[in-house]
C-alpha cells in the first residue's frame, strides 16, 4: 500500500520545483531584459527590446503565484518559518516587480513626452532590484535558517550575508545572460549584434559566479559536502559539473557561428543544472538545515485535495502559456509595436 504521508510531500515538491523553474525561465529574461537597457541607450532598440516581450511578460509571474500557494497550502510549516526570515527581500523583490510593472505600461503610454525616462529607469531599477533580491533569497535559504522548535529563530538581517549578496548577483548576471541570448533569438540587426557581444561577456561573468557558488556551498553544512564528496553519490552528481562545461562550450559557439535560438536554449541549461545543484545540496530540507518536507507538510487529506485542482489548473496554465509563446513567435523589428 502507498504510504501517502511519504510519498506526497514528495511529490509536492516536484510540483513546486517545476513552477520556480518555469518561473525563473520565463520571467527571468524579461527581466534581464529590464537590466540590458543600462547597456542599450538608443530609444528605439529599447522599443524593440520591449515588444519582443510585451504580449507575454505579465503572465510569466503567474507560477511565482502558483509557488507561492504550494508553499501556503502544502507546506505551511516552511511558509511559516521562511517569511518571517525573509520579509525584507521579500517585500522589496514584490515592490521592485510591482514598479517594474506600472513602469513598463507608463513608458508606452508616455512615450515622447519628458516622464518616458522616469519611466525607462524605473523598468531598468525595478528589474536589477527584483533580481537581485530573488538571487539573495535564494542564497540565504542555501545558507540556512535558524530555527527553534519549529520557528524562526533569527533576526531580520540573518539573510544578507557574504554568500547571499554572491547568489543575487549570479541571479542578476544569469537573468541578464537570458536576456541578452532571447534579444539574439527575437531582435536582428545592431541589436542582435550587441546583445551576442553582451552574451558572450555575460556568459563569462555567470560561469564565474557558478564556480564561485558551487565551491562555497558544499562548506556550508557538512550534509551538504557529503552530497557531493561521498561515493556513491559523486557518481550521480559527477555530471552536472560537466554538462555546465558542455554547455558553456556550446553557447561560446553559437555565438560566434551566427546561431539565433542555439545560445538561449543554452542559457536556460545552465540555469536548470545550477537550480539542480541547489536541489542535490539541500534534499530533502524544507528549511535548511533543520526541517524536511515531511516536518513542514500539511495533512495527507489536505494535500490530496489541492492536487486534484491543481491536476485541473496546471494544464490550463500550460496550454495558456504555450500558446501565447507560439503566438507571438518570430523576429521583432522596429516596424512592430506594443499597444
Amino acid at each position: 500500500m502507498i504510504d501517502l504521508a511519504y510519498w506526497l510531500p514528495v511529490v509536492w515538491a516536484v510540483i513546486l520545483i517545476a513552477a520556480i523553474s518555469i518561473y525563473v525561465v520565463l520571467d527571468g529574461f524579461d527581466l534581464g531584459i529590464g537590466m540590458l537597457f543600462a547597456v542599450e541607450h538608443d530609444s528605439g532598440r529599447r522599443d524593440v527590446m520591449m515588444n519582443t516581450i510585451a504580449p507575454v511578460w505579465d503572465g510569466n509571474e503567474t507560477w511565482m503565484v502558483l509557488g507561492g500557494a504550494v508553499m501556503y497550502g502544502v507546506f505551511p510549516g516552511a511558509y511559516a518559518t521562511l517569511l518571517p526570515a525573509f520579509y525584507l527581500p521579500i517585500v522589496l523583490m514584490l515592490l521592485a516587480l510591482i514598479f517594474r510593472g506600472v513602469a513598463f505600461e507608463f513608458r508606452v503610454m508616455t512615450k515622447g513626452a519628458k516622464q518616458e525616462r522616469l519611466w525607462t529607469m524605473g523598468f531598468m531599477v525595478g528589474s536589477g532590484i527584483g533580481a537581485f533580491c530573488q538571487g539573495a533569497i535564494l542564497g540565504g535559504v542555501i545558507q540556512g535558517v535558524k530555527v527553534t522548535e519549529g520557528a524562526f529563530a533569527g533576526g531580520p538581517l540573518d539573510w544578507l550575508t557574504p554568500f547571499s549578496i554572491l547568489c543575487g548577483f549570479a541571479v542578476m548576471c544569469g537573468y541578464a545572460l537570458l536576456g541578452a541570448t532571447w534579444l539574439v533569438w527575437r531582435t536582428t540587426g545592431q541589436l542582435e549584434d550587441s546583445c551576442r557581444h553582451w552574451a558572450r561577456r555575460l556568459a563569462f561573468g555567470l560561469i564565474v559566479c557558478i564556480v564561485a557558488v558551487s565551491i562555497w556551498t558544499p562548506l556550508l553544512h557538512a550534509p551538504y559536502l557529503r552530497r557531493w564528496t561521498e561515493w556513491p553519490n559523486l557518481l550521480f552528481v559527477a555530471p552536472v559539473p560537466v554538462l555546465v562545461a558542455v554547455l558553456g562550450g556550446f553557447l561560446v559557439a553559437g555565438l560566434r557561428k551566427g546561431h539565433s535560438k542555439g545560445p538561449f536554449l543554452c542559457a536556460l541549461g545552465w540555469f536548470f543544472l545550477c537550480l539542480s545543484g541547489f536541489g542535490i545540496s539541500i534534499w530533502p530540507y524544507a528549511v535548511p538545515p533543520a526541517l524536511t518536507l515531511w516536518d513542514v507538510s500539511s495533512p495527507p487529506s489536505s494535500q490530496m485535495f489541492q492536487l486534484v485542482g491543481t491536476a485541473i489548473l496546471l494544464p490550463i496554465i500550460l496550454t495558456y502559456t504555450i500558446y501565447s509563446y507560439r503566438v507571438f513567435r518570430g523576429k521583432v523589428t522596429e516596424a512592430d509595436g506594443y499597444h
